[in-house]
């Protein structure tokens, strides 16, 4: 190694036995190997990546060494800190396979259930030693009466795979974006009520995966038209940087030549496409089931489409109110027109008793004129009887007075006037008068 890649890490604290320092710490009563220790095997496996690759910056890595240096040294001074609740360990993890290390909950191997990925590096360190102290396979053995069990062994190694795993940036960023601790949300039918306090949270999970910080809320009815607005259109154009590597089926590594290991790589890539795709097309369902139920939405549409059609609505007003003012208009003539219509009927039906009532007393008249005649021996002297001649002659006579008179008054008058004439016996010169006088 030259001069260039030579890596020198800080000075082991007073504690540090080099003895102890080898590939696998070994416990006895109780003590254990330090974390300088520790790290050096762990900066090895580091830098041996490094030059094989002969990509890593030379900066980042120094600039790494010191941060996990330095969340070393915090983990040992405060181990006894009670910054992380001790879980209550599930025994089910016992019985984990260190070969199905892709299966298992790193965080739940840690005891950092709860935290996930709010998790800090120095979480991750303390929970790492508390669980190597409790877990070594020397001290389970010691525990089991010397009886060994291979089973302490394999949980050991999970209890580093997941270490190992959460301390490195990039892979600790590939399994939190499938981190089995958290179930993709399914969108439900909720109340009104009960709108903010069920999606809320979701997209706050939801925002973990954001490229872009901060996340805004989703709110609440108090928020107004421009907060919600920015809510759904940062969601809707949401950039993220879940990936799904860590679902990889195969790896690379063990390739048996280029062809296959860039076959491998097809596959991998084409089953990280896929994955994004869906996952895409979750939260985009997810965010229009949201705006569809969000009550917010539909009070903005309301005020908008209110501020957008006020002087059509105005103009309706004004319209509605002269279709009204001419309906009145119409109904009043349509009235009046049937009043008329009936007054003008009356009219007839009155006019038309009227005369029904003058043609009975004309009808009458000419009875009691024809009876007169015939009563009185049609007016020629009574000792002297009417001959056919005569009669026909007075009621020929008599025709023409009624023709001539066909108001009922007047021939009232000629009635009168005859009944007059036969009481002074001078009938038949007034009959002869009244013919003359037409």
């Amino acid at each position: 190694m030259t001069a260039q890649n030579t890596y020198v890490l800080p000075a082991a604290p007073a504690s540090f036995q080099g003895s102890k320092v080898h590939a696998k710490p070994s416990f006895k009563d109780g003590a254990s190997v330090s974390l300088t220790g520790k790290y050096v095997n762990f900066f090895k496996d580091r830098l041996t990546d490094s030059d094989a690759s002969n990509k890593t910056d030379h900066f980042d890595m120094f600039k790494l060494k010191d941060e996990i240096n330095q969340a070393a040294i915090r983990a040992e001074s405060n181990l006894n800190t009670q910054a992380v609740d001790d879980e209550e360990e599930d025994e089910e993890l016992y019985n984990l396979s260190a070969r199905d290390w892709k299966k298992q909950d790193h965080y739940a191997i840690l005891g950092l259930s709860k935290l996930r990925y709010r998790a800090t590096v120095d979480d991750i360190i303390r929970q790492h030693r508390k669980k190597v102290l409790r877990h070594h396979p020397d001290k389970k053995i010691a525990a089991a009466g010397g009886v060994l069990n291979p089973q302490f062994d394999e949980y050991y190694k999970c209890i580093q795979k997941a270490y190992e795993t959460l301390m490195d940036p990039v892979r600790r960023r590939q399994f939190d974006s499938v981190d089995p601790g958290f179930e993709d949300f399914e969108p439900v039918q909720v109340s009104k009520k009960e709108f903010y306090k069920v999606y809320g949270p979701v997209f706050v999970l939801e925002g973990r995966f954001s490229k872009k910080q901060p996340v805004p809320r989703l709110g609440n009815d108090k928020s107004t038209k421009e907060e919600t607005e920015n809510f759904y259109n940062f969601f809707y154009n949401f950039d993220s940087w879940r990936s799904f590597e860590y679902l990889d089926q195969e790896e690379t590594d063990g390739a048996e030549n280029r062809d296959n290991k860039r076959y491998i790589e097809k596959k991998n890539k084409n089953a990280r496409d896929k994955a994004k795709k869906e996952d895409n097309a979750r939260l985009r369902k997810l965010v229009d089931e949201c705006l569809k139920q969000d009550p917010r939405i539909a009070k903005y549409k309301e005020e908008d489409k209110k501020r957008r059609n006020f002087k059509k609505d105005q103009r309706e007003a004004e319209e509605k109110l002269a279709r009204e003012n001419k309906l009145k208009e119409q109904e009043e003539a349509a009235r009046k027109l049937k009043e008329a219509e009936e007054a003008e009927k009356a009219l007839k039906e009155s006019a038309k008793k009227d005369k029904e009532m003058i043609k009975r007393a004309i009808k009458k008249e000419k009875k009691n004129l024809k009876a007169i005649l015939k009563d009185n021996n049609y007016l020629l002297p009574a000792s002297e009887p009417a001959t056919p001649e005569q009669i026909g002659t007075r009621l020929d006579d008599l025709d023409k007075i009624i023709a001539a008179n066909k108001d009922a008054d007047n021939l009232t008058k000629i009635r009168v006037d005859l009944e007059a004439a036969l009481s002074s016996g001078s009938a038949d010169e007034k009959f002869k008068s009244i013919l003359a006088s037409i």
